[in-house]
């Protein structure tokens, strides 16, 4: 499979990666050895980077990597966690105390001396903003703890402020055909950066795979039930901020444009994959038969220009005026 560089840091990862939020909680029930297939047919298919958060699982989705990993010792993954939400959201938790204390727990849960890439996990927006933030970070690096560092946001603006930041290595945002928005700006400072940009939330929470129905129910545990006006975290997160009614709709329009050979599942991600900055794309995957699907868009032909200008009329006329001004 392809691997992209994270300009500054010199890392490298795979264009399709792999979200583990599904192997930790808030996405219905996933057993051990389902997670285990799922990480399996990722690395088997290619994947060489994992995603993960302390806070997934409360550990658990760490704990499951570093269980598969250990088996593997011939594989060659680039695992990036995430922290900062451990604690109340305030700035004045985001301290290089609490960040070795949170960086110790992801140390042990991943079974590591040093982690390839720490990221913060959607802080409040003044913390993209603090020289201290970026000192402590600096601090993690300099005493061998972590690789490299980066930062996962809600917002352009928040990107834009973490990317002119020197020794930011990546932004993770959301990206997909129901949110175009970072196209604009955030992608081309990015590249012009040397900035890896991670893209999460590919498939909008699965909107975008087509298999869903005003009707649908989803488990009382799944964030798609619990998390639709923002209850528990940023609205953002879920459907990608889309109305569901809207965004089933939309998505049925979405799945009549892909090309032969295309499920809805992989057009979106191959769209994400064809915007020039994009690093690597992290859609998650609950059963080893998803992770390999998602994995065979590096294989599959470029997207051609009526289709994806077809996919930018969708978003213009059915999304963007309900994402866009708040993301």
């Amino acid at each position: 499979m392809e691997e992209r560089e994270f300009g500054r840091s010199g890392q490298h990862a795979s264009v399709i990666g792999l979200g583990t939020w599904q192997l930790g909680a808030d996405w219905g029930d996933v057993d051990d050895k389902d997670a285990h297939e799922v990480l399996e047919a990722a690395a088997e298919s290619g994947v060489t980077f994992f995603d993960t958060a302390d806070v997934y699982g409360d550990g658990r989705s760490e704990q499951t990597i570093a269980a598969f990993l250990l088996g593997r010792p011939d594989l060659h993954v680039l695992v990036a966690t995430k922290m900062g939400r451990r604690l109340d959201q305030i700035p004045e938790n985001y301290v290089l105390d609490n960040f070795r204390a949170w960086n110790d727990r992801s140390r042990r849960n991943l079974g590591v001396d040093r982690i390839d890439l720490v990221q913060l996990h959607c802080p409040p927006t003044p913390v993209y903003s603090s020289d201290e933030v970026y000192d402590a970070l600096d601090a993690l690096v300099e005493e061998g703890r972590i690789a490299a560092y980066g930062v996962s946001v809600e917002t352009c603006d928040e990107a834009l402020t973490a990317i002119a930041r020197p020794n930011v290595a990546s932004v993770q945002i959301i990206l997909n055909p129901f949110r175009m928005k970072p196209l604009r700006e955030v992608l081309p400072a990015a590249q012009r950066a040397g900035v890896g940009i991670i893209a999460r939330v590919p498939l909008a929470s699965g909107l975008l795979s087509g298999k869903y129905t005003k009707d649908t129910v989803f488990a009382a545990n799944d964030h798609r039930s619990y998390n639709r006006h923002g209850e528990a975290f940023d609205q953002g997160e879920t459907f990608s901020g889309v109305d569901f009614a809207t965004g089933v709709e939309a998505a049925a329009e979405f799945a009549a444009l892909a090309p032969e050979g295309f499920t809805p599942a992989q057009l979106a991600l191959a769209w994400v994959v064809q915007q020039p900055g994009v690093t690597t794309v992290i859609p998650g995957a609950r059963s080893a038969d998803q992770a390999r699907a998602n994995a065979t868009v590096a294989k599959l032909p470029a997207l051609p220009q009526d289709t994806l200008d077809a996919i930018q009329d969708l978003y213009d006329r059915r999304i963007k005026e309900q994402v866009e001004s708040r993301w």
